[in-house]
C-alpha cells in the first residue's frame, strides 16, 4: 500500500516539473495506448477484457481524473448564463475515459481480483472520493445548478436537474467552508476503511475455510462435492485433505447435507468466527470506525443519524417508516420461527438424539421435517435443475415467454476469467439489444453472493445500448460432473436475471436515470418478481429435466415443491430481518458514546426488537455483513423487506389478472422495468396494480399470516 502511494505521488511530482510540451505527448500517447482511455470497438462498447492489462489501471485513472477536472472547472467557470445543455448535460457527459476505467475496475476487482489490484484499490479509494467531493462541494457549480429554472424544463431534463441538485445537497454543498473541509476528510476516511473492510473480508472467507483429515467428517455431500473438497485441499497445499470453503452467508450450503454433527459445527463456526479472530481478516475495528464516521458525516449535514441522513432520497425516505416495515413482520415471523423449531426438536427427539436444536443443525434437520411434511427431498430435486438447462430452458424461456427476448451465445467476446462466457441479447421485434455476461462459478479472488452489474449503461443521448453481467458463487464441478443446483439457488439466477431484465429495457436519454440506478428500495423490486416465474407450470416443466434420464420432472414432485413454498419461511424472514435490523441500528445511533464493541452492540440490538432468536441466526453477522460496510447499503438493507413487499402486491395484482402472462408482463415492462428513474417510483408502481402498497400481502404470501 505504501509503495504504491509512494509510486503515485513520484509521478504526480515527476510530472509537476515536466515541460509542458512533454506532459502534453505523454498524455497523447497514454490515450492512443491504453484501451480504458479508448471506445471500445466491440460490439455496443463491450470491454475489451482481452487488452486490458494490471498495468492499464493507474496511468487510465489519473488521465481519466485530470481529464474530468478540467471539464469540471469548465462548466464551474463558465461566464455563460447556467442552461440545461450547457451545466446539466455537461456534467452528465463528463468522465467518460474515468467512468470506463473504473466500471472496468471494480468489475475486476469484485469478481476476479489479485494483489495488484486490491493494492490500487486501496490506494485509490480516498482519491476517488476526494474527486467526488471536488465535484460535489463545489460552490460555483452548485449555484449554477440552482440558477436554472426548473420551470422550463420537462420530462427527463427535470428529473436530471433535480436528481443532480439532490445529489450536490446531500453531499453537503450548502456547508460552510470550513465544515466542507471536515466532509472531505470524513469521505477519504470512509472511503479508505470500505476498500479495507472489503479486502480484510475477502482475507477472513479465505483463512475461513474448513480443512477435514478424512471423507468420512463429510459424511452426506454428494460423491461430486467430496472430491471438489479434495481438489481445493490439494489446491491450498494440503494433499489428502479436504477443503470446505466459506460463504459469504452465515449459514452455509453443505450444513443441509453432512451427517455427522461436530462437522457442522465446526463449518458453522468458521463462518460465524470468521472476521473476529485477531487476526489480518478481523474487521472489527474497520467497521467501527466507519460506524463512528458516519454519524459524524451525518451531523454535519445537520441530521441527527446516518440513517435519517441516507434515506432522504429512498422510497421511505424516513428510518422510522422503513422500521415500522421490519416491526410489523417481525412478530409474525419470529412466531412462525420458533414454531418451526420445536418441529424440528420434536424431531431430533423422536430420532433420540439427546441434543437441544443449534443453529447447525436447522438446515439439516429441516430438510428432513420437509421430506415427512411435504414427502420432498432436495438431493430428489436437485438432478432436475442443471445449471445450464436451467439458464437458457428456464431463465432465458421465461424472458421469451414473458417479455419476447431472445439470447445467443457468443464465443468471439472477449472475457476477464475461462469460466465467463457471454450472450447477444435480441428484443421482441428481432432487433439485438444488449450484451449480456455470466460468471457462475466460485473463486477464491471473487466476493460472495451473488450480483448484477452494468458494465455499460444504456442511454439515447449517448447511443449506448446495455452490456450486463450476473455474477454467482456455484461450486464448479470436476471431471465433467454435471453442475446440479438446489431449488434456492436456481431462485437466484431468476432473481438476478430480473436485475438484467431491469437493466436490459432501460429506456432513458441519460445513463444517471437508466435502468438500475433507482432507490436501494425499489431496485430489488424487479428481480423479486422474477422469481416467481421459476415456478411458473410452463417454465418450470421446460427446464427442470433429469440431467441423466432427460424426462421432465414430474406433476407429482412439482406438487411438492409448491405445497412447500412457505416452508421455513419463519427462518427466512427472522434471519433477514435480523440483518436488516442491525443495520439499523448501527446507523440510527445519535451519540458516539451509545457506540458498543461489535459483538455486544449486535447481542443488544437484536434483544431489543425480539430478533435474538438463538436457532435463527442474523442472515450477516455485522463482522461479514459487506452489503452494510462496503457494497453500498448502509442503512438500506430493509430495502429487501420494503422491495419484497411491492413484490407480493404487484404478483397478487398478476395472479388476479391471469398471472405471468405477457400482457402482464409487458405491462411491468412500460411502468416498472423500462422508466428507470425518470419518473416518481412510487406513483409508477401505484399506477402498475391501482394502489399503493399494503402489508397484508406479504404476510399472506410468506406464509405468515392464516389465509
Amino acid at each position: 500500500m505504501r509503495i504504491v502511494t509512494n509510486l503515485l505521488l513520484a509521478s504526480t511530482a515527476a510530472l509537476a516539473f515536466a515541460p509542458l510540451h512533454s506532459i502534453q505527448a505523454q498524455n497523447k500517447s497514454i490515450k492512443m495506448t491504453n484501451p480504458l482511455l479508448q471506445k471500445s470497438s466491440l460490439q455496443y462498447q463491450a470491454p475489451a477484457f482481452n487488452l486490458i492489462k494490471d498495468a492499464d489501471y493507474k496511468p487510465a485513472f489519473e488521465f481519466g481524473l485530470a481529464a474530468q477536472d478540467k471539464q469540471i472547472t469548465a462548466i464551474a467557470n463558465s461566464p455563460a448564463k447556467a442552461t440545461f445543455q450547457n451545466t446539466v448535460l455537461a456534467l452528465e457527459i463528463s468522465g467518460e475515459d474515468l467512468k470506463r476505467a473504473t466500471t472496468a475496475f471494480y468489475s475486476q476487482t469484485g469478481a476476479n481480483t489479485n494483489p495488484t489490484l486490491q493494492a490500487l484499490q486501496v490506494a485509490y479509494a480516498p482519491i476517488f472520493s476526494a474527486h467526488r467531493d471536488k465535484t460535489y462541494l463545489n460552490s460555483k457549480l452548485y449555484n449554477r445548478f440552482k440558477s436554472i429554472d426548473l420551470k422550463t424544463l420537462k420530462g427527463e431534463d427535470k428529473k436530471l436537474t433535480e436528481h443532480y441538485i439532490q445529489e450536490f445537497e446531500l453531499a453537503g454543498a450548502n456547508l460552510s467552508d470550513a465544515d466542507k473541509e471536515k466532509m472531505k476528510k470524513i469521505n477519504g476516511e470512509l472511503a479508505s476503511l470500505g476498500t479495507l473492510f472489503g479486502n480484510k473480508l475477502l482475507t477472513a472467507r479465505k483463512n475461513g475455510a474448513v480443512f477435514f483429515d478424512n471423507e468420512s467428517e463429510l459424511a452426506g455431500l454428494p460423491t461430486g462435492e467430496i472430491k471438489a473438497a479434495k481438489e481445493k485441499a490439494t489446491e491450498a497445499g494440503q494433499s489428502g485433505k479436504f477443503l470446505i470453503g466459506l460463504t459469504n452467508t452465515t449459514q452455509q450450503p453443505v450444513l443441509q447435507n453432512l451427517t455427522n454433527r461436530t462437522s457442522r459445527e465446526k463449518i458453522f463456526h468458521a463462518s460465524w468466527t470468521r472476521a473476529e479472530k485477531n487476526d489480518d481478516g478481523d474487521t472489527r475495528e474497520v467497521l467501527e470506525k466507519m460506524a463512528r464516521l458516519r454519524l459524524q458525516k451525518a451531523n454535519l449535514m445537520g441530521k441527527k443519524n446516518f440513517a435519517e441522513w441516507k434515506q432522504q432520497d429512498q422510497m421511505a425516505k424516513t428510518p422510522d417508516r422503513a422500521m415500522h416495515l421490519l416491526a410489523e413482520i417481525a412478530g409474525p415471523a419470529v412466531k412462525k420461527a420458533k414454531a418451526e423449531a420445536q418441529e424440528i426438536q420434536d424431531l431430533i427427539d423422536a430420532q433420540k438424539g439427546g441434543f437441544k436444536l443449534e443453529p447447525w443443525d436447522w438446515d439439516f434437520y429441516a430438510e428432513q421435517v420437509r421430506k415427512a411434511k411435504y414427502d420432498l427431498d432436495e438431493n430428489q430435486v436437485k438432478p432436475y435443475f442443471e445449471l445450464t438447462t436451467v439458464l437458457e430452458k428456464g431463465v432465458f424461456f421465461a424472458a421469451k415467454k414473458m417479455y419476447g427476448i431472445t439470447f445467443k451465445q457468443r464465443s468471439d467476446l472477449p472475457v476477464y476469467h475461462p469460466d465467463v462466457f457471454a450472450y447477444e441479447v435480441f428484443d421482441n421485434d428481432g432487433k439485438s439489444m444488449a450484451i449480456y455476461y455470466l460468471d457462475f462459478y466460485t473463486r477464491d479472488n471473487k466476493n460472495g453472493g451473488a450480483w448484477m452489474n452494468s458494465l455499460v449503461k444504456q442511454s439515447h443521448y449517448q447511443n449506448q445500448k446495455p452490456v450486463i453481467v450476473n455474477v454467482y458463487n456455484f461450486t464448479k464441478p470436476v471431471d465433467g460432473a454435471p453442475s446440479l443446483i438446489s431449488f434456492d439457488n436456481v431462485t437466484t439466477m431468476f432473481h438476478e436475471f430480473g436485475h438484467t431484465l431491469h437493466g436490459l429495457f432501460a429506456n432513458q436519454n441519460y445513463a444517471t436515470l437508466s435502468g438500475t440506478s433507482v432507490p436501494r428500495d425499489f431496485v430489488e423490486f424487479p428481480s423479486q418478481i422474477n422469481e416467481h416465474a421459476a415456478l411458473d407450470p410452463e417454465v418450470l416443466k421446460n427446464y427442470a429435466i433429469h440431467y441423466q434420464t432427460k424426462q421432465e420432472i414430474p406433476q407429482d414432485l412439482i406438487d411438492k415443491i409448491k405445497k412447500s413454498e412457505t416452508f421455513n419461511s419463519g427462518y427466512h424472514v427472522t434471519e433477514l430481518l435480523a440483518a436488516s435490523t442491525l443495520d439499523m441500528n448501527w446507523h440510527s445511533v445519535e451519540n458516539e458514546k451509545d457506540f458498543k464493541p461489535t459483538l455486544i452492540f449486535e447481542k443488544e440490538a437484536l434483544e431489543k426488537y425480539g430478533l435474538l432468536v438463538n436457532e435463527v441466526p442474523t442472515r450477516y453477522h455485522t463482522p461479514y455483513f459487506a452489503h452494510i460496510w462496503s457494497g453500498g447499503y448502509s442503512a438500506g438493507y430493509y430495502a429487501y423487506t420494503w422491495s419484497k413487499t411491492l413484490d407480493y402486491n404487484a404478483f397478487d395484482w398478476m395472479k388476479a389478472n391471469g398471472g405471468m402472462t405477457r400482457e402482464n408482463c409487458e405491462r411491468f415492462r412500460k411502468y416498472i422495468l423500462s422508466v428507470g428513474n425518470s419518473v416518481d417510483l412510487n406513483q409508477a408502481f401505484k399506477d402498475f396494480i391501482g394502489h399503493d402498497m399494503e402489508i397484508e400481502p406479504y404476510l399472506k404470501n410468506a406464509g405468515l399470516k392464516d389465509n
